[in-house]
């Protein structure tokens, strides 16, 4: 097990995309943050039902999803690819049915590999189906068993990577998050979602190891990204939005703590913060994901991205090709860029490292707290913390005195009622506990048992 108790990174200079300290190379050469940004492109199937009699069209759409994004990558000069496989839930509910789509992936892969020397890699990402039973059994029952054989099949199938979107104790904070509840926020991220995490990585790393796979790392999809995408709606602030992304950085870098080495997954918008502390590549996503979703860090996502990704984009027809196609076309591009001002040296990788912060940070909290300077100021206080809870508790309570700092020297805008929130959070975030146990016994009495169990997570049900 790793501890992280400083950074990896604590120079700005050093703090940019396309390198990691510690990058990771793949079955096929890749090298993942060693100098170059590749795309990862993120692909699904239109709306339509999975089981038994559509299998035949499942496995079709795949096919030709990957033979056009080979191709395309092989005319386009790209230096390399990367492929995720997220697997809808009847994927991971039937594991052989994800394996056979993860098996015709990697065997088109390898057939441009051997014809187009295309170095590429394979991302796994099973889902997180425990949650579909509540109060979800975290750690036994019929989903965990299906989850476990779904990473096996899916590393003899040919998978190069692993990564998850994990959900431990997101039943507990959905709710939480709705109502701006800061206390249950912290319980679910830094209390449930801590535990949970290292339960679920030590299962993904050993299935890993013992297949050769790379254990990629976690995303907070449920969490942070549920967040964003609720405050873009108006239905919750925008600074608490903020401050939940700065919240997640504890629970997901319990992953590299248990054994993740990257590339950090696409979706997963805390990477910045990982990667100053683990030194570890990471994808992102922004701009060329609004296929999946919107969001206010179109570009400034891409400041410290190793892999850079479009999120998931259906398999539908566009007025320029088949969609997964147009959008690895868009990140070939994309990353072009970013490469080209690599090779000019690191002064101009910096100065468009710069500029991408620029363009997006002014305009709103989500967007400032992921400002790389910021993001290095964060983390190294929050990796000062012993334990998952404190270190989220910090969060906490530094994003709202950054987004405070930050609003007051102009750097930023907001209205008056974000302003009301961002006064409001802070007081709560100052009256949070020292002591985990001292939280716990407060939150536990007011959770239902029909939503959570306890017990999932070592802890014991209020009397």
């Amino acid at each position: 097990m790793n501890t992280y108790t400083q950074l990896a990174i604590r120079d700005l200079d050093a703090f940019v995309f396309g390198y990691a300290p510690k990058p990771v190379v793949t079955r096929s050469g890749l090298v993942i943050g060693g100098g170059t940004v590749y795309p990862e492109l993120n692909f699904t199937l239109p709306p339509m039902e999975i089981e038994a009699g559509t299998m035949p069209e499942v496995r079709a759409q795949y096919a030709d999803m990957i033979e056009s994004a080979c191709q395309r990558a092989v005319e386009l000069h790209a230096p390399g690819l990367v492929v995720e496989f997220e697997l809808l839930p009847p994927m991971t509910l039937q594991p052989e049915w994800g394996a056979e789509i993860t098996a015709i992936l990697r065997a088109t892969l390898d057939k441009y590999a051997q014809s187009d020397g295309l170095k590429s890699a394979l991302r796994v990402t099973p889902n997180d189906i425990r949650e579909h039973e509540r109060p979800p059994l975290q750690r036994e029952g019929h989903l965990w068993e299906c989850m476990i054989r779904s990473f096996e099949l899916n590393a003899q199938a040919g998978a190069d990577m692993f990564s998850i979107e994990s959900t431990g104790g997101k039943e507990v904070h959905d709710e939480a998050l709705v109502n701006a509840d800061l206390p249950a926020t912290v319980f679910a991220l830094g209390v449930l979602a801590c535990r949970d995490m290292a339960w679920l990585w030590d299962m993904i790393v050993d299935v890993s190891h013992r297949y050769g796979v790379i254990p990629a790392g976690d995303s907070s999809c449920g969490f942070g990204n549920t967040a964003m995408v609720l405050a873009e709606k108006r239905y919750i602030p925008k600074v608490w939005a903020a401050a939940v992304r700065v919240m997640t950085v504890a629970r997901a870098l319990v992953a590299h703590e248990r054994g993740a080495i990257g590339p950090g997954k696409d979706c997963a918008y805390e990477n910045p913060f990982l990667k100053a502390i683990t030194g570890c590549p990471m994808s992102g996503e922004g701009a060329e994901a609004a296929c999946a979703h919107l969001s206010p860090v179109g570009n400034i996502a891409r400041v410290t991205a190793d892999l850079w990704s479009n999120e998931s984009v259906q398999n539908v027809k566009l007025l320029g090709g088949m969609a997964p196609t147009v959008s690895l076309e868009q990140l070939i591009y994309a990353t072009r860029l970013m490469n080209h001002a690599t090779g000019q040296g690191p002064d101009k990788a910096r100065l468009l490292r710069d500029w991408y912060a620029a363009t997006d940070a002014g305009y709103d909290p989500q967007a400032y707290i992921l400002r790389p300077d910021v993001v290095l100021k964060l983390a190294g206080e929050i990796v000062n913390e012993p334990t998952g809870y404190r270190r989220t508790r910090r969060a906490a309570q530094l994003a709202f005195e950054t987004l405070r700092k930050g609003y007051q020297a102009g750097e930023f805008i907001l209205n008056k009622r974000e302003m009301a929130w961002l006064n409001t959070l802070s007081e709560a975030a100052d009256e949070l506990p020292d002591d985990e146990n001292e939280l716990i016994a407060r939150i536990a009495p007011t959770l239902e048992p029909h939503k959570v169990r306890l017990d999932q997570y070592d802890l014991a049900a209020p009397v």
